[in-house]
Parts: C-alpha cells; structure tokens; sequence
C-alpha cells in the first residue's frame, strides 16, 4: 500500500504562489495516477488535478492555467504548483492515489490510498 504525505502549505496573499509536495512511499508509485484534492470551509472535497506516471494531466475547470501538477517518478513525489492564487483556492489540500487502470478522473471514490492534507490559507 502506498503512504501518502503532503507538505508545502501555509498562509499565501491573493496572487502569490505556493508550491504543494505530495511524497510517497511503496513500490507501487508508478503504476499509480496521483490526484490532488481541496476541502473548503463548509464545502464537499473536491478534485483539483490528477497525473498518471507518463506525466498527462488533468485539472479542474477552477484552477486550470493557474496551476500545474508534475511528477518526478525517481523521487516518489507529485507537486502542485499554484499560482495567481485566490481566497476561494483556501482549504485543506490532500493527495491521493489511484490504480492507474481507473484512469485520470478527479472522482474522490476512484481513490483508495490518502494523504492527511495540508492547509492552504489565501488571505492579505
């Protein structure tokens, strides 16, 4: 099983940038698709990006050309690079994995191994 662990965020002005890292440890990393999802205040989790180990990605209608998702399969690590962010970008960011087989779909039950998340405040 994979084990999942995000870091990189914190407390970003609108505008700014903030780049997420989700590490994983398991042998299983490259035959997994990678998703990064955001729970709001008050709101359902929802998907935000998603990459399969040949690196083709897939985002949200919210954050795309805002953000990019990468992978470095040597290190085990998906990052999340955010730019132009906004207060409704606030939440707690989670990365979660996938058999690739499912394919690249930003639906939380397709995925089975998840991180315990990392805040992500946009305020001046």
């Amino acid at each position: 099983q994979l084990q999942l662990v995000e870091s990189g965020g914190g407390l970003v002005q609108p505008g700014g940038s903030l780049r997420l890292s989700c590490a994983a440890s398991g042998v299983t990393f490259n035959s997994r698709i990678i998703g990064w999802f955001r729970r709001a205040p008050g709101k359902e989790r929802e998907g935000v990006s998603c990459i399969n180990s040949g690196g083709v990605s897939k985002y949200a209608s919210a954050v795309k050309d805002r953000f990019t998702i990468t992978r470095d399969n040597a290190k085990n690590t998906v990052y999340l690079q955010m730019n132009s962010v906004k207060p409704e970008d606030t939440g707690v960011y989670y990365c979660a994995s996938a058999p690739v087989w499912r394919g690249l779909f930003l639906s939380s039950p397709l995925y089975d191994n998840w991180g315990q998340g990392t805040q992500v405040t946009v305020s001046s």
